[in-house]
């Protein structure tokens, strides 16, 4: 029995693997795009299985339609994945306002619009998954990525929010939690001009790391694709799925550095309770 997917951010990297996973196993694939003409090979080999609309998730009232027009479209959509994305490699006073602005209006505030439109439709029907894309950037983080990290934790706290509220209708919420991989976004993300004052500290570091090749990206694009799919075939309803070596490493560290830094602040912590509580 085949599965229909509804897909943001289809025209490269995880969501264009996917989509093309997707079809070649026989399900039916809801693809949303800036510029549908990268999906024209898809629909020439596929046909009706794939359904494709052009789609700016910033835009709040588009995002209500397309995510409508889909539902008309197509009957049933099984699973939801929220995985168009736009990075910032700036250091916290490098960017400029209008890239913050665009960071939190297209992983934050576009995952939340998509969310909010697709929720009716998947109570309607009885059943449902959300797959949100997100990132080791999630849960830890790393200079030159702090607006990046805004946006990430952010839906990251709203979307573990909704998997509560969401679990009496039967929709289930997965956050997916790719490391670095070489899916071309690095390449692609948006930068600006160099602040001299950060050329000695850890932002400069990390830049000059990427420059020259030495940042690693261990990761396999196909293999962390596939392990989603096989998330949502299994039926399973975790919370996360880290996906990754470095995921898996870099955010345990920083659990564990975040649980001792509150462990060494339980005297003040409690010493601030009303006597009376109790």
């Amino acid at each position: 029995m085949s599965t229909t997917w509804f897909i943001t951010g289809t025209s490269s990297g995880f969501g264009r693997l996917l989509t093309e996973n997707l079809l070649a196993r026989g399900d039916r694939v809801a693809a949303t795009v800036r510029r549908p003409e990268t999906l024209d090979d898809l629909h020439a080999r596929y046909g009706e299985r794939l359904w494709s609309a052009r789609l700016d998730v910033t835009d709040c009232e588009q995002v209500r339609q397309v995510v409508t027009d889909a539902f008309k479209a197509l009957g049933t959509i099984d699973v939801v994945v929220n995985n168009a994305g736009y990075g910032v490699f700036a250091s916290v006073e490098e960017a400029t306002d209008a890239q913050i602005r665009r960071v939190i209006d297209t992983n934050l505030l576009g995952s939340i619009h998509i969310i909010r439109a697709a929720l009716p439709h998947l109570r309607a029907q009885g059943h449902g998954r959300i797959v949100q894309v997100s990132t080791a950037g999630g849960q830890t983080t790393y200079p030159n990525f702090s607006h990046y990290h805004a946006s990430k934790w952010g839906i990251e706290g709203f979307c573990e929010t909704v998997a509560r509220e969401i679990a009496p209708f039967g929709i289930g919420l997965t956050i997916v939690e790719p490391g670095a991989t070489p899916t071309g976004f690095a390449g692609a993300l948006d930068t600006a001009p160099v602040m001299p004052e950060y050329e000695s500290t850890p932002a400069g570091e990390v830049r000059r790391a990427i420059a020259s090749g030495a940042f690693p990206l261990p990761n396999d694009p196909h293999k962390i694709t596939q392990a989603m799919i096989d998330l949502v075939d299994s039926g399973a309803t975790s919370l996360r799925l880290p996906l990754g070596s470095d995921t898996y490493e870099d955010i345990r560290a920083s659990l564990v550095a975040r649980l001792a830094e509150h462990d060494a602040h339980r005297d003040a912590a409690l010493a601030v309770v009303n006597g009376d509580s109790g």
